[in-house]
């Protein structure tokens, strides 16, 4: 394409995105929900902040990201009303029973600021597979009681319960599902004693997989390991995850078939409906090929259309990402084909 049309398109394409967000802004209130509101939640993955995590603690801008505010009002434009923030523990708090960061936590709070002005729901997720600094959660080296007490901080940290949700921990494939099921359970707990009034998502065990919830592992499956999961607040959504491509590791370039993405959403809701349980699809994605598209879609019809789910967010968003296959950060020609899927299901 030429240089002078690459431009034209590129303005044609900036004029678009700040007429939409115009419009998203002047529609006020009713065009966003909150964490709390039981609203659909349906949004995007701000990945970043958790990059780079052999580089502790790293230099923030240099080896990871948080993102901005352009950034999150072109998703806003989309018409989305959550955002999943990934983060790491360790650079959170340095420390096991110490200081969380200063930095960190302001780098945070100016996202929650951001969103929580146009009063979107913000889930800050604890990006960190089951384990700090290499050490599984529940080992001597990091004591079930190190976590609930950088919880407990975080907490005190973020007290908006309104625009503010927690993510405990995402997939917490370094824990037997049994042994995380126990730890999400006592810290859940704990923070209820603390006057948490936050929607909490607490992950399956192992890598989320809402295709293989049924699957026996170590002598136990998520469907059976949380099957009486409790919160005395009512506000605990269980978090899956939910890729389309064949192996279901978001790594893939060649996708399933609908019908069979509608059929493991299908199994999981009706294990929510049995157990009284609540569902949020914490990680979902596809390539942009035709066939995937379709995949997609159909995750999200089974959202959209059940009232066990809470929502979703689309993995992932992000500056960084670069060719990744799954990335839903427009490009110098606009839009990502996937987004057109999301914001059909936002409308819906």
């Amino acid at each position: 394409m030429p240089r002078g049309d690459r431009l034209l398109r590129l303005g044609l394409w900036l004029a678009v995105h700040c007429m939409a967000a115009l419009a998203v802004a002047m529609a006020g209130p009713l065009a966003w929900a909150n964490c709390t509101d039981g609203k659909k939640m349906i949004g995007v993955n701000l990945a970043g902040a958790e990059f780079n995590a052999a580089k502790l603690p790293g230099t923030a801008f240099t080896d990871y990201i948080y993102p901005d505010a352009a950034e999150m009002q072109y998703f806003e434009s989309l018409g989305a009303n959550v955002f999943r923030l990934p983060i790491l523990w360790e650079r959170l708090q340095p420390s096991l029973f110490g200081e969380l960061d200063a930095g960190e936590v302001r780098r945070i709070q100016e996202v929650a600021a951001i969103s929580g002005r146009q009063n979107i729901c913000l889930i800050i997720d604890v990006h960190n597979y089951g384990e700090y600094r290499g050490q599984p959660v529940g080992t001597s080296g990091v004591p079930v009681t190190a976590f609930i007490d950088m919880w407990k901080r975080m907490l005190a940290a973020f007290p908006d319960s309104e625009h503010i949700a927690f993510g405990l921990m995402n997939e917490p494939s370094k824990l037997r599902i049994a042994d995380w099921a126990n730890i999400a359970q006592r810290t859940v707990d704990a923070m209820r004693k603390e006057k948490s009034r936050h929607l909490i998502l607490v992950a399956g065990g192992r890598w989320s997989g809402a295709h293989d919830w049924n699957e026996v592992q170590d002598g136990l499956s998520n469907a059976e390991a949380f099957r009486s999961f409790h919160d005395s607040a009512n506000k605990v959504a269980i978090e899956m995850h939910q890729y389309t491509d064949r192996d279901f590791s978001g790594s893939g370039a060649s996708c399933v078939a609908p019908d069979q993405l509608k059929s493991i959403m299908e199994n999981v809701t009706r294990w929510a409906d049995k157990n009284r349980q609540h569902l949020f699809l914490g990680e979902f994605g596809a390539p942009a090929e035709e066939h995937c598209l379709l995949a997609l879609n159909a995750v999200l019809d089974s959202v959209t259309n059940n009232a066990a789910w809470l929502g979703a967010t689309y993995w992932a968003a992000g500056r960084w990402w670069g060719s990744y296959p799954l990335s839903i950060e427009p490009d110098r020609q606009g839009d990502r084909p996937q987004a057109e899927i999301i914001r059909k299901h936002i409308a819906h």
